[in-house]
């Protein structure tokens, strides 16, 4: 049996001592180390390491220490802090030689991701952005098969994100721009940018965004129409203000399928007739970690990567720059290469 994976954790708060207490369960990971600014929160994730009978993580101040002291300890490391703090975090580990879980978004701005790329490639490690969208085995599918042809050429896509989110964390960093690079549409949000981004089969061409921040200091709305290069257009809904509740919708017109899927990719429905198709479901807590861990091993290709968030940067850059016109189009200038995550498909006549 293969030893198990060295991880530390960086940033121990609600998202991460969430996902922990699933990961901490797998028999081939081992929680050897974990850092916050907050002391308490990081003592509590030690403790929680303790109540599933693992053995204590040991606590540093700041990444700096936690990497210098466990210097040829760790095989990988899980960043979870607040939005700005993550490229510089992400481009320290990567230096080290060491292979990154990074939470969402990847960056707060196309610089960084630049920045983050170009250290990735020169240390050679491992890097998967932990959307668990991408990292869905039906949204994964779904790409495949319309890659495959099997759903027709794409027509269109409509997708909607709501949440609670302007009261649950008013006067949290989440709010706080300086912080978290956006509001609700970069944060939930980005969960619907990035499966679109995944499923649309095209770059982003042309977007005209509007936001209103319902007086908060950071956009709760958002509503952005899109026109990808391959000819399909696409709508995008964030409403961050409402009853108490978290969910989302993103359907894809084929010509020959409806799918519809939720951002996180734990349900979908595929429509190839006018009877519907039955609703699928996928495990969405544990999956980062282990397809995460597939990847590190060779055992998957990558299915979100670097390069990805770099798109996802640009797109968001495009959307902040339209709504701050009043909804002005801007153009998203192309690659000239494929993505990583796309294989166009679904291409009409006029722009192959």
């Amino acid at each position: 049996m293969a030893e198990a994976l060295r991880l530390a954790v960086v940033g121990t708060g609600l998202k991460a001592f969430d996902y922990s207490r699933g990961w901490l369960r797998m028999p081939d990971v081992d929680f050897v180390a974990a850092t916050d600014v907050d002391a308490a929160a990081c003592e509590r994730f030690a403790e929680l390491c303790l109540a599933s009978g693992r053995p204590r993580p040991r606590l540093f101040g700041d990444l700096g220490a936690l990497l210098a002291a466990m210097r040829g300890s760790l095989d990988a490391v899980y960043i979870s802090t607040p939005h700005v703090f993550h490229a510089d975090q992400a481009i320290a580990v990567t230096r080290e030689g060491i292979d990154l879980l990074l939470e969402k978004p990847m960056v707060t701005s196309l610089a960084d991701a630049e920045r983050l790329i170009a250290a990735r490639q020169a240390s050679g490690t491992t890097l998967v952005v932990a959307f668990q969208g991408a990292l869905s085995p039906l949204v994964r599918d779904t790409r495949a098969r319309a890659v495959a042809g099997e759903f027709g050429e794409l027509v269109s896509i409509s997708a909607t994100i709501w949440e609670d989110w302007a009261e649950r964390y008013a006067g949290q960093w989440k709010q706080q721009p300086e912080i978290s690079g956006g509001g609700f549409m970069f944060d939930t949000g980005a969960h619907m940018m990035n499966t679109v981004c995944m499923l649309a089969g095209s770059e982003f061409e042309r977007v005209s965004a509007y936001m209103n921040n319902r007086g908060r200091p950071v956009d709760i709305l958002c509503a952005v129409a899109a026109r990808l290069r391959n000819g399909a257009v696409v709508t995008l809904n964030a409403a961050g203000e409402g009853p108490a509740q978290c969910a989302s919708q993103i359907a894809l017109f084929f010509t020959r399928a409806i799918v519809r899927i939720d951002a996180w990719g734990a349900w979908r429905e595929i429509a190839l007739s006018r009877d519907g198709g039955p609703r699928e479901m996928a495990e969405t807590i544990d999956n980062p970690l282990r397809v995460f861990i597939d990847v590190r091993a060779g055992r998957m290709e990558n299915p979100s990567p670097a390069e990805d968030g770099r798109h996802f940067a640009q797109l968001w850059e495009a959307i902040k720059a339209s709504a701050a016109r009043d909804g002005t189009a801007v153009a998203i200038a192309g690659s000239g290469k494929p993505r990583s995550s796309i294989d166009a498909f679904g291409e009409s006549s006029a722009t192959r």
